[in-house]
């Protein structure tokens, strides 16, 4: 039996651009086949709708309250609810699994730190770091910033990006020898394509996510049209258009050096 989990979701109660709240995903994302989720709101540094002008203790209180009520919403409906932050540098994004809101609260200067502080701090509380939709182009961005020595895996599959996009960033991950993960992404139940992770146990905590992880335990995967004929969750790697490099980035890709 596989079990799926959502890696990468965002809620209204802590991103400005999602228009979903926490609550409003539980029964959705069962109903779709998934066994859990795991709250990826923007932190502060990203596109966050917490107010910046509040002390740090209540702005993680805010931050927090997606996950929250998602994980109220979940009690006794044998689905699990896990945290996570979607953490910004110049665009590039990581998704950090394992850390929670003590970590953050002993960390108020954790904005100042660099790539690899951050990663240091997330594995010394014994968490991980993945990069999210590594070749991501959009109008707000400048250029593709990428660190390998901050990267714990990489995200092969993100619904909003393109195949293109998705395919170069399955090429990242084997290059470097990365461990893939694979995400919705999502800020909508009308999204329209879903990705997550598979693992053949169950995942309640965590703990349980990063070491299922680190082992590669976990197979990306992703369902197309799910509210239409919607197909099975599909292993990322049996799909042509998703590992097939068919165009190149057309920003400027910059590599970041251990600092």
């Amino acid at each position: 039996m596989e079990y799926i989990y959502e890696t990468h979701l965002h809620t209204i109660e802590g991103s400005a651009c999602s228009v979903t709240p926490a609550k409003n995903y539980i029964e959705y994302m069962k109903n779709l086949g998934y066994n859990g989720i795991i709250v990826t709101d923007h932190f502060f540094n990203g596109n966050s709708c917490v107010p910046k002008d509040l002390p740090w203790d209540e702005r993680v209180e805010l931050y927090c309250k997606g996950y929250e009520h998602a994980l109220m919403e979940a009690d006794g409906k044998d689905f699990t609810v896990l945290f996570g932050i979607e953490y910004n540098f110049e665009g590039d994004e990581y998704l950090l699994y394992g850390v929670d809101k003590k970590w953050l609260l002993d960390n108020p200067d954790i904005m100042e730190c660099s790539r690899q502080k951050v990663y240091e701090l997330v594995h010394k509380y014994g968490g991980i770091m993945v990069q999210a939709h590594p070749y991501r182009e959009r109008g707000y961005l400048s250029h593709i910033h990428l660190t390998p020595s901050v990267c714990d895996g990489a995200e092969v599959y993100n619904s909003g990006n393109p195949d293109y996009q998705n395919a170069l960033g399955y090429h990242f991950a084997r290059e470097h020898n990365f461990t893939m993960s694979a995400g919705s992404d999502i800020h909508s139940v009308k999204q329209n394509d879903m990705g997550g992770m598979s693992f053949p146990y169950k995942i309640e905590t965590i703990k349980d996510y990063v070491k299922a992880f680190k082992n590669g335990d976990g197979t990306p995967v992703f369902k197309k049209n799910v509210h239409g004929e919607s197909t099975p969750f599909r292993p990322v790697a049996e799909s042509k258009e998703l590992t097939t490099i068919t165009q190149e980035a057309s920003l400027e890709v910059v590599y970041h050096s251990k600092i």
